[in-house]
């Protein structure tokens, strides 16, 4: 497992990296009764948030209600996370056009101009990060087998951020 120190903006970094790369992760809403669901991710940055493209007739949206509580969990070949926020239903048509894709056009049949389209924001409040440099196997050993070592960093700006 990944045993580096990631001072300041490093782990935050790091964290914003995989998502942007990634892209495809699982949203949930642990309190809504509701399974997790494939979302595109698309990271700000600066602002710390995740924005999501939905449909408005969607469990998930409906159960959202007032910045609903949630979980973002991105998994790659050596990266697992798993972010947690605040959930809001966002309408912003120029957003929306800048993060239409093909991939997003391939869920979606009405196409940009469907009257359910929404955006999500999620404002990220703290991470939880594990990294296995030599693969996710190993990763597993390891945590199975030592109790799960654990390396926190402490991130300025986001204080939350935990590297494992």
């Amino acid at each position: 497992m990944g045993n580096e120190t990631r001072q300041g903006e490093a782990a935050p970094a790091r964290l914003w990296e995989a998502i942007e790369t990634r892209r495809i992760g699982l949203l949930g809403m642990p309190r809504s009764g509701l399974h997790a669901q494939p979302m595109i991710a698309r990271v700000e940055r600066r602002r710390k948030q995740l924005w999501f493209i939905a449909r408005s007739d969607t469990d998930l949206v409906r159960s959202i209600g007032e910045a609903g509580a949630c979980m973002f969990v991105v998994q790659d070949a050596d990266f697992l996370a798993s972010v947690s926020g605040a959930l809001s239903v966002v309408h912003d048509p120029k957003r929306l056009a800048r993060y239409w894709t093909a991939e997003v056009a391939a869920w979606v049949a009405g196409g940009l101009d469907d009257p359910r389209l929404v955006l999500l924001r999620m404002d990220c409040v703290d991470a939880e990060v594990w990294i296995a440099e030599l693969g996710m196997t190993k990763f597993t050993w390891e945590s199975a087998w030592t109790g799960g070592l654990r390396k926190i960093i402490q991130a300025d700006g986001w204080p939350d951020v935990t590297f494992h």
